[in-house]
């Protein structure tokens, strides 16, 4: 009865240790890499898409560049 109970002791531990007890990676790095992704916006005059950080918004319109704002 002994024997029997050190090694479901033994098996527990080892669930505990190796298996239960290991970090999600895949799940912090899946969330990185979609906080890391810029919305991309299309230009009102040519159709190239930009990020919406270096569009340039003139009368309510999002440009690629300052070129397309005059033109």
């Amino acid at each position: 009865m002994l024997k029997w109970l050190l090694v479901l002791g033994v098996i527990w531990v080892i669930y505990q240790f190796f298996i239960k007890s290991k970090p999600l990676k895949n799940f912090q790095t899946d969330n990185k890499k979609e906080s890391d992704a810029q919305d991309m916006i299309e230009c009102a005059r040519c159709g190239v898409y930009v990020e919406l950080d270096e569009a340039i918004l003139s009368n309510g319109r999002y440009y690629c560049s300052k070129e397309c704002v005059e033109g």
